[in-house]
């Protein structure tokens, strides 16, 4: 298994997302080469503003594993990681994140701020990214054209 696997499975889930009308963005956590754990863009139906595919990710992962520390695990997300996102990762001390595409508004791991790049932090996780970019940028963009149509249309009373 290679990384452009567990980054189609992570485009899986934010497909998933998208079905839920959710922002799609999607996450796999690996171990061993095995999913321990997915996860999916929730916050808007489950009106909380930490469920990021990556946290529903980590938390499952920790109750699979019996730990909130998930050493000699990667994390496949499709987007690049928000500071949250990348708070919560270090602190569950993950050897690798994966990301697809780059997010230019929030993205902390080098778009904006590169958290992981901080030397004063006690745990330094790799990162990779730009796995299976133009499918992951392709699925935002298709995304938000979908959701200007409907504003659209519906401004114009169109169904």
């Amino acid at each position: 298994m290679d990384d452009a696997f567990f980054m189609a499975q992570a485009l899986e889930q934010a497909q998933k997302a998208w079905d839920l009308g959710e922002v799609p963005v999607g996450a796999v956590l690996v171990r061993d080469g095995r999913i321990v754990a997915v996860g999916c863009n929730q916050p808007i139906g489950a009106h909380d503003p930490t469920a990021h595919a990556e946290i529903m990710a980590l938390r499952a992962a920790a109750q699979v594993l019996g730990n909130y520390r998930l050493p000699g695990c990667d994390l496949y997300v499709t987007l690049e990681p928000c500071a949250m996102c990348a708070g919560a990762m270090m602190h569950a001390r993950l050897s690798r994140v994966i990301y697809g595409t780059t997010d230019p508004k929030t993205g902390a791991c080098g778009s904006i701020i590169d958290l992981f790049a901080q030397q004063q932090l006690n745990h330094h996780t790799a990162v990779v990214g730009g796995v299976l970019a133009q499918e992951c940028s392709t699925l935002l963009k298709d995304f938000f054209a979908e959701r200007r149509r409907m504003q659209q249309n519906q401004s114009l009373g169109i169904q």
